[in-house]
């Protein structure tokens, strides 16, 4: 059953999503039944779109890309898990579009909404009560130019390098501004945002950061050395890295996109001039979800 229909201002909602759950579509439909039922513009993801089934999509228009997703949007919903949220961003980028995720399977550190508390927490949505998490990027240059790393050249939760082809392990040389850090000999190394620090960062023993933090994350990936420790720097540090090993390349990944890298490629890493707006409520912040999704102050000896 529907709620009473509330009387919002006209709103533009954005839908996007990726198929990964079989409970996706029964997802869908609840928030299309609620978003519709107030009057609220919707407009999905194509891709995401043809994938739906529900009658209600005919009243909704789509959108392929980052230019097709007008600033003048409210919100943009994301269905999925913390990698669609990952794969909603490159779509937002500074556009100031406020991004809320629904979790379609386990808790997750940025889709943070349960199946649950949709219909609840969505008239938040309408009504606006909810705070923003503003959360910091990290872009990428490389010399000589990779053509795979011009456009979406920015990651959320980090960016890493790794070695390819091989077992053996690469050597990265690292400089922070332009002093000389340290030779990293290991698989690979990880630069994490405070967001990413929930990520692959911390299952390589990095540390976690509150999203508000000004840092940034080095993190490096099974060293050689053990004595070489996860390292916290000010976000306003430029990074540059050399990278060589056995192999004539190694791999570069943004969040979920990964490409190849020629041995000797000069890497520049630093901060974004723009953020991304998370919407947050109380009910789902993030000490709440940090502590349900690790389990914190839970004694399983009981």
């Amino acid at each position: 059953m529907l709620p009473l229909k509330i009387k919002f201002k006209h709103m533009k909602i954005a839908i996007f999503g990726q198929y990964y759950q079989s409970n996706t579509e029964e997802i869908v439909e609840k928030v299309l039944q609620l978003l519709l039922h107030n009057k609220v513009e919707v407009i999905i993801e194509k891709a995401f779109c043809q994938n739906i089934t529900s009658l209600l999509k005919k009243n909704c228009v789509t959108y392929t890309n980052h230019e097709e997703l007008e600033n003048n949007i409210d919100a943009l919903i994301s269905i999925g898990g913390d990698g669609t949220i990952l794969r909603a961003v490159t779509y937002v980028r500074n556009k100031k579009i406020p991004i809320v995720g629904i979790n379609a399977g386990r808790l997750g550190f940025l889709a943070t909404v349960q199946i649950k508390n949709i219909e609840q927490l969505v008239i938040k949505i309408l009504a606006k009560e909810y705070t923003i998490s503003k959360r910091s990027l990290l872009s990428l240059t490389c010399s000589p130019r990779n053509p795979d790393l011009v456009d979406l050249n920015f990651a959320l939760n980090e960016i890493t390098v790794s070695r390819k082809d091989t077992t053996s392990m690469i050597t990265i040389e690292t400089y922070l501004n332009g002093e000389y850090l340290t030779s990293y000999w290991a698989d690979g190394l990880i630069i994490s945002t405070p967001t990413g620090s929930t990520g692959y960062s911390l299952s390589c023993g990095g540390p976690v950061l509150i999203p508000d933090v000004s840092s940034l994350v080095i993190t490096p990936i099974a060293p050689h050395n053990l004595n070489a420790r996860p390292l916290v720097i000010p976000d306003n540090t430029e990074i540059e890295l050399k990278v060589s090993g056995r192999e004539e390349q190694y791999l570069v990944s943004l969040d979920s996109r990964i490409t190849s890298v020629t041995n000797d490629t000069l890497l520049k890493i630093k901060k974004t001039p723009f953020e991304i707006n998370m919407i947050e409520f109380a009910e789902e912040g993030f000490l709440k979800t940090i502590r349900k999704k690790l389990l914190w102050g839970e004694d399983r000896r009981n």
